[in-house]
């Protein structure tokens, strides 16, 4: 049978019609006044429309993301071209653009673009500038890199349209979350009888994202662009990987608890599935010191897979330097509001290490079974078992503890804590001890029940 080969006009076609539901659904969602689902509609037609088209035209859906994939292949080589990424961009706004005139339509409303109540220019700009930044990140990693496990994997189309569910909850309360230059222009021009010009702005962050996430492309796979996809990731590439899904997961804590989310577990839990995803295949995805501590105890890896003791220390030191970063990032956004770490009203410390025991060992236990023992680990849903743990112990016991499970979590936190600095290191200090309990609880029981040194083969 002849491999189909879509025609420039498929292309565009298709181009236009995943941006035109994206920007149509956006619309109604909002004007619906959905916010509980809202972010979960959205990223459901992004991923929808990503299976079904994108054998077709690559479904980029977005201007960004087109941006992103042309300036990564004029660094590394052959691929999609600055002409084609410009025709590709244009009908992505015309789409973008007959989306909103459709649902202005539809409900004979319109709504404006522009950061929300209480919120500027910085604080949106750096909204759409880390959250188009994550989306095209993921892109390159699980859609576009020659050796990314993701290229050839069923989850490429759940990695990036959940992408929408992380930043919708969390950032969408500062600017709207739009990430996308189709969507900025398509709701602006649709409501320029309240008044237009945002869209410019938006754009311009936008682009800024889709910049650096090329430029955190080459960091983190170098094989890339130096005609060497299959070379090894160097320990640098899996630091400064470590580093960015740390930040992106404890960003997407502070935006999601500060903007009060109605769904704020799934939200975080959507960001750590997405950057595990994205990175698996080069540092590991730990993100998370618990997670390393737990791998490192398990001994389920062979010598020449594991990590040396050096190598680990390196992996928390940039975890926790990536949580605290993102602390002071959304303090920023949030104009230095922050939030406390500890018991939650109504709780005490005896409920608070129960609580971060047993869900940092769901996670631990969950990541060792299905990332690390090769009897037991899966080749395409690893990502969403080990990021539905977050939307388990986040909803479970974010009433008992805040739901931490991870230390570089409760150092973001306690970092920009409004609490006195040393009561607050001390917090997390007690947080991170129960959570490596609760790590090392996960090790042990794996050795029972999928057996200890087996790529060994003791």
């Amino acid at each position: 049978m002849t491999e189909y080969t879509p025609t420039m006009t498929s292309k565009l076609i298709g181009e236009f019609i995943g941006t035109f539901l994206l920007v149509f659904t956006v619309g109604c969602n909002v004007l619906s006044k959905t916010p509980v689902w809202a972010g979960v509609s959205i990223a459901a037609v992004l991923m929808v429309s990503i299976y079904s088209l994108g054998k077709i035209s690559g479904a980029n859906f977005n201007p960004a993301v087109s941006f992103a994939l042309a300036l990564s292949n004029q660094l590394k080589g052959p691929g999609m071209d600055w002409k084609t990424a410009g025709t590709f961009m244009l009908v992505q706004v015309l789409g973008g653009i007959v989306g909103a005139f459709s649902y202005a339509i539809l409900f004979w409303d319109a709504f404006n673009l522009g950061p929300s109540k209480g919120f500027g220019a910085l604080s949106a700009g750096l909204a759409e500038i880390f959250y188009t930044f994550m989306l095209c990140f993921v892109v390159l990693n699980v859609a576009a890199a020659k050796n990314g496990a993701g290229v050839n994997a069923e989850y490429f189309g759940l990695a990036i349209g959940f992408v929408i569910i992380a930043g919708a909850y969390g950032a969408g309360a500062v600017s709207g979350g739009a990430f996308n230059p189709a969507v900025a222009i398509g709701i602006d021009t649709s409501s320029a009888g309240l008044g237009f010009g945002w869209c410019i702005a938006y754009t311009f962050f936008e682009i800024i994202g889709s910049t650096l996430a090329v430029f955190a492309f080459k960091a983190v796979r170098p094989g890339e662009f130096a005609n060497d996809p299959e070379r090894p990731p160097t320990l640098s590439s899996k630091l400064i990987s470590e580093f960015l899904g740390t930040f992106m997961l404890v960003l997407t804590v502070g935006l999601n608890v500060l903007g009060s989310s109605p769904a704020g577990a799934f939200s975080i839990a959507a960001a750590l599935m997405c950057m595990i995803y994205a990175l698996g295949d080069v540092s590991g995805a730990h993100f998370n010191p618990a997670v390393t501590i737990a791998i490192a105890a398990s001994r389920l890896q062979s010598p020449d897979q594991a990590n040396s003791p050096k190598t680990n220390a390196l992996y928390i030191l940039c975890q926790i330097a990536g949580g605290i970063v993102a602390g002071f990032v959304y303090a920023i956004i949030y104009h230095s509001q922050t939030f406390p770490l500890g018991p939650q009203p109504g709780f005490k410390w005896g409920q608070v290490a129960v609580a971060e025991i047993v869900f940092t060992f769901v996670l631990c236990y969950v990541v060792l079974s299905v990332a690390v023992s090769s009897k037991t680990a899966s080749k395409t849903m690893f990502g969403l078992a080990i990021g539905s743990c977050v939307t388990v112990g986040g909803f479970a016991i974010g009433s008992i503890s805040g739901g931490s499970l991870n230390p570089a979590v409760s150092f973001g936190i306690a970092s920009v804590s409004p609490t006195p600095f040393l009561p607050s290191l001390t917090k997390a200090l007690v947080y991170s001890l129960f959570e490596c309990i609760g790590a090392g609880a996960a090790a042990v029981v794996v050795s029972t029940t999928h057996g200890r040194k087996e790529s060994l083969g003791y």
